[in-house]
């Protein structure tokens, strides 16, 4: 009987753990089954047309040129971006509503086909298009119909505008000089709202020499302008300078454009530059050779550099003071200089200054003097500082000599000349000592009276 017992026991364990088994399996098929129908459902979901398309919008807009001349070629350039998650096709993509900008040619506009936006994609649209003649701010519509719903359309600004480009001298001389170089400053300014591109200035002519040979300028932005210097130099009178500036509107369609300015070279004395002017003249005898001192002044506006003087023929330069080089002169400074030379005849001694201006020209003026009432003095052991017949030429288109005053005599006809050293003034001092003595005796007179009386 316990065997039985015991054997019916066990059976009943395992029946009970086979079906506990069995429901296990059951449940997980079928929650297996529910997850597979939900997948199933969510990835056939889609969402309209009309929803499709709100998701598509312009991204980007870019005009070029910026500012249109009237009659200007160029581009409008739209970017359309899908943020959806469904494709949406397009197709007639155009430019409308608008007579002052078009696309010339609607036959070869390739946008009219078929093109689909897949989502999170960008597609770009790009119109060539004409600014007609009349100025103003224009709104040209893009548009674009989708295949299963509506179209979008949106409102482009684009500007056009006839307002020149400006060019000018803005620096030059108020005269030029032959074989002497000057620089010109060309000033181009953009008053326009866009930039200009590409700019090219070429100087044309004869009868001069011209640095550099062509310049250019990437671009010049919307109200801004540039200076571009060029070097002149002239070598005849009546030559003119022609400047021809060449510059583009837009950067896809490079619309040209051309301007001319002319700069006359007018050959003539300057009124800036530097002018020297010598005076004061005072001449020693010297071992047998004339020593002449004096003061070399610069009257003009402008600085005299490198400034040296020299005496010419008929005087014979000699050392030590053949030339003398007295360095730069601001305006109206002064400086002394010494020359010594020989010469036979002293009724037209030319003395030449010698000079740069700042660009390195060099410029010279010549005066002429008569230095014979100079020497009889100087030869008789006095010294006098004036003379007569003195003459100037000037030897340069910018600067002229002037004739200059010497230096006048001394107190009596004695002393004042300069270089003649502490012997010119003797005769001043022995006038002094007797006048300072006769004064000590007149003062001192009733004392010696009386020394002598008591004697």
């Amino acid at each position: 009987m316990k065997f039985h017992a015991a054997c019916i026991g066990i059976l009943l364990v395992f029946l009970m753990v086979a079906a506990a088994s069995a429901g296990s399996t059951s449940s997980t098929t079928s929650t297996g089954s529910t997850t597979s129908s939900t997948s199933s459902v969510s990835a056939s979901t889609t969402v309209s047309a009309e929803q499709a398309l709100s998701q598509v919008y312009v991204s980007s807009v870019t005009v070029d040129p910026q500012v249109f001349y009237p009659g200007d070629q160029g581009t409008i350039t739209v970017q359309l971006t899908n943020s959806g998650t469904q494709e949406v096709a397009f197709e007639h993509a155009d430019i409308l509503n608008s007579q002052n900008i078009y696309i010339p040619d609607e036959l070869h506009n390739p946008y009219q086909v078929m093109t689909y936006l897949g989502p999170g994609n960008t597609m770009t649209y790009t119109f060539n298009v004409v600014a007609k003649g009349a100025e103003g701010i224009y709104y040209p519509d893009f548009s674009v119909a989708s295949r299963d719903s509506d179209s979008i359309i949106y409102p482009i600004k684009v500007q056009v505008d006839s307002t020149p480009v400006q060019e000018a001298i803005s620096l030059r001389p108020d005269n030029f000089a032959l074989d002497n170089t000057d620089t010109v400053n060309l000033t181009i300014t953009n008053p326009r709202n866009g930039p200009i591109s590409n700019v090219e200035i070429t100087p044309s002519g004869t009868g001069f020499g011209i640095s550099p040979l062509q310049s250019f300028i990437v671009s010049i932005p919307g109200d801004s302008s540039v200076d571009v210097p060029f070097a002149i130099t002239p070598y005849q009178a009546g030559s003119n300078v022609t400047f021809t500036i060449q510059y583009s509107n837009g950067q896809t369609i490079q619309n040209p454009h051309t301007d001319i300015v002319v700069l006359p070279l007018n050959i003539g004395p300057s009124k800036t530059a530097a002018a020297t002017v010598i005076n004061d003249l005072a001449l020693t005898v010297s071992n047998g050779a004339y020593q002449l001192t004096g003061d070399v002044t610069n009257t003009g506006i402008t600085d005299a550099n490198g400034v040296v003087v020299t005496a010419g023929a008929p005087a014979q330069p000699v050392e030590p003071y053949s030339s003398y080089a007295v360095g730069s002169l601001t305006s109206n400074d002064f400086s002394s200089f010494t020359l010594t030379f020989t010469a036979s005849d002293l009724s037209a001694i030319p003395i030449t200054t010698q000079w740069k201006d700042a660009n390195g020209n060099t410029l010279s003026s010549t005066q002429t003097f008569d230095l014979r009432s100079l020497a009889s003095a100087a030869e008789s052991g006095t010294r006098s500082g004036s003379y007569s017949g003195g003459s100037s030429t000037g030897v340069s288109s910018s600067a002229s000599g002037y004739g200059g005053a010497a230096r006048g005599g001394g107190l009596f006809g004695i002393g004042g000349g300069r270089g003649g050293g502490l012997s010119s003034f003797y005769p001043v001092i022995i006038g002094a000592i007797v006048v300072i003595a006769a004064i000590a005796l007149y003062v001192k007179r009733k004392w010696i009276l009386g020394k002598f009386r008591k004697q």
